[in-house]
């Protein structure tokens, strides 16, 4: 009933979606429900509360059962997931079941059937009405009907996952079944109730796949322990410092961890089927699209480096507004799209406005040469301590690979573009560190330029090689 009346008096906002741009059935057409219109709801007398609290404490009990609550309760093991699964299904299949007795109990309440009708349409106890499946509502089976005739066409079924049926269910006892058939003929014979009982003002229950659920529950797991931070500092020149890891590194912290060997086997069997996978192996599969390179250079295209230096001069010139007091006329910078982005997955973690959500800082080509996986930093991390694994990782690239200017440069660049942020919110003197961090990087930084010959243009203007990947090699003539 609410859904009928509210598509009449708000706004309607065409298909979205994955049918964006399309025009598919009525029932895909997005609405606009505001407060201001659901407070216009007109309520009846009196209302079947009972089946409104029990549907509220299924559905309260339904959520601790998503395998993300399964997950979260404890480290997730198969016959625990496959529990959850069981019993989710059950308690989503008795909610379809009360769902139809409080639309067809509601519709009397508004006065759309009379007392008689609706003791004819509604089960006299709801705790013996039997588990109802998407397909085998009333409404569904006229539908079907409808379709089988060549009479409608429709995706409802399709795009729900649920099979169309013409004939009520045999399995069902004879009592409900006269139910259901009674329920059909309303719909066949009365025009008004034909309006509500159609698939625009029916509850879809339309769900993500359980096994995509699972395994996104999985991955979550995997990703918030290898996100503690206690993996991501450790001593080093008797201060706790930030370090980076490569992905072999950061498997082999859980080396003795069994919980999260198990964790990632079942992921990579169930998920990825894959079951002879080594955890770093699964762990560079999972934080393939969490992480974004410390680099503006290494996340942007040209147009977004464009973009970018738009918001450093509207940064900068904040920081003297904040400096001298003094109202500046600060520009509004240009928002990012897409295309901006050298991945898809740096601008699903960033978004128009460029702010970070990813859960790691990458490190592109600054692995030790002994170690082909990613090297990653935690986002946790804050602008000094970004600093200081870069200073870590180019003394250690140094002093046991002995690298030069070529494989430093994009590194020292990435402390360079720290250092505003450094200079921001680090400059005030450090007992731990017995001076101020801000102005001990911007040294380190001086004498690494001036080791390697280069300027604060050179890091500025340095650029990655030019992808080959895809070109195919000119043909001999």
């Amino acid at each position: 009933m609410a859904c009928f009346w509210l598509k009449q008096v708000c706004h309607g906002k065409g298909n979205g979606g994955v049918n964006e741009g399309y025009r598919g059935d009525d029932w895909e057409e997005f609405y606009e429900f505001t407060g201001t219109k659901l407070q216009e709801f007109p309520l009846p007398p009196s209302l079947p509360l009972p089946l409104g609290r029990e549907m509220d404490k299924l559905a309260q009990q339904l959520s601790r059962l998503e395998p993300s609550e399964t997950a979260y309760a404890a480290a997730p093991v198969p016959d625990a997931l496959k529990k959850a699964r069981g019993e989710h299904r059950h308690m989503r299949a008795r909610m379809i079941t009360l769902q139809e007795e409080l639309d067809w109990q509601v519709y009397g309440s508004y006065g759309l059937l009379s007392e008689k009708e609706t003791a004819q349409l509604k089960a006299s106890d709801t705790d013996a009405v039997p588990e109802i499946k998407l397909g085998e509502r009333a409404f569904e089976i006229v539908l079907a009907r409808k379709v089988a005739a060549g009479e409608a066409e429709t995706a409802w079924f399709t795009r729900h996952g649920s099979t169309p049926i013409t004939e009520i269910p045999t399995h069902w006892p004879d009592w409900y079944r006269d139910i259901v058939q009674a329920r059909i003929d309303v719909i066949e014979k009365r025009r008004d109730i034909a309006l509500i009982e159609r698939p625009e003002c029916k509850r879809r229950w339309a769900t993500v796949p359980w096994e995509k659920r699972e395994a996104e529950a999985l991955r979550n797991w995997l990703l918030d322990r290898c996100e503690n931070p206690d993996i991501w500092f450790a001593l080093r020149d008797g201060m706790k410092q930030p370090r980076a890891l490569t992905v072999n590194q950061l498997a082999d912290k859980f080396r003795d961890d069994a919980d999260m060997q198990s964790v990632a086997q079942l992921y990579a069997t169930d998920h990825l089927g894959k079951r002879d996978l080594t955890l770093a192996q699964v762990l560079e599969q999972v934080v393939a699209d969490q992480h974004v390179p410390y680099l503006a250079a290494l996340r942007y295209k040209d147009s977004g480096l464009r973009k970018r230096a738009e918001w450093e001069h509207v940064w900068e010139l904040q920081r003297e507004e904040d400096r001298t007091g003094q109202r500046l006329d600060i520009p509004v910078p240009p928002k990012y799209g897409s295309g901006d982005f050298r991945k898809t997955s740096y601008w699903s973690q960033r978004g128009k406005l460029d702010v970070p959500k990813e859960r790691f800082i990458s490190y592109p080509d600054a692995s030790p040469d002994s170690d082909p996986t990613l090297l990653l930093g935690w986002a946790g991390w804050d602008h000094k301590d970004q600093a200081q694994a870069i200073v870590n990782t180019v003394n250690d690239r140094v002093e046991q690979s002995g690298w030069g200017a070529d494989k430093l440069t994009p590194l020292l660049a990435g402390l360079q573009e720290l250092m505003p942020w450094v200079k921001q919110w680090h400059s005030e003197y450090d007992d731990e560190w017995g001076g101020s961090p801000a102005e001990e990087y911007e040294a380190y930084l001086n004498a690494q330029r001036a080791t390697h010959q280069l300027s604060e243009d050179d890091l500025r203007k340095w650029r990655p090689a030019a992808s080959t990947r895809g070109r195919r090699a000119a043909k001999k003539g």
